[in-house]
């Protein structure tokens, strides 16, 4: 099977959409899974910690 330009172009236009919009479900299942809460819950908090500070000169 020969795979050109004109194929590639019609695949995307045809199921692009269809793979970008199952990928962001995947993501969004993913990212409110509560399974995951207190991983996302450390990391939005892990800029505040007190050992965050610049350097004295």
């Amino acid at each position: 099977m020969d795979i050109d330009h004109q194929t590639v172009v019609a695949f995307a236009k045809s199921w692009g959409l269809f793979y970008l919009i199952g990928m962001s479900i995947i993501v969004l299942i993913y990212a409110l899974w509560p399974a995951n809460r207190k991983r996302f819950d450390a990391a939005k908090y892990s800029i505040l910690e007190s050992d965050d500070r610049p350097e004295a000169e």
